[in-house]
C-alpha cells in the first residue's frame, strides 16, 4: 500500500523534473524577495542571489538523477 503512494513522488521524466524545479524556482524568488524587503542593500541581494543558486544546484542534481535513471 505504502509502496503505490510513494511512488507517486517519484520523478520519472525530464518533463516533471522542469516542473518541480520551476515550482521551485518561484518559491525562491518569492523567498528572496522577502529577504529583499527585510534586509535592505546588499545583505538583502545577497541572500536573494543564495537562494537562487540554491535552485540551481538542486536542479543540476534532480536533471542529472533523471537522466542516469536513479529512479529506476
Amino acid at each position: 500500500m505504502w509502496s503505490r503512494i510513494a511512488r507517486l513522488f517519484v520523478i520519472k521524466t525530464k518533463f516533471e523534473a522542469f516542473l518541480v524545479i520551476y515550482g521551485l524556482g518561484t518559491g525562491a524568488v518569492e523567498r528572496g524577495m522577502h529577504y529583499r524587503a527585510q534586509y535592505p542593500g546588499t545583505q538583502g541581494w545577497v541572500l536573494f542571489a543564495a537562494c537562487t543558486l540554491a535552485v540551481f544546484m538542486a536542479g543540476a542534481k534532480i536533471i542529472e538523477a533523471v537522466e542516469i535513471g536513479i529512479n529506476d
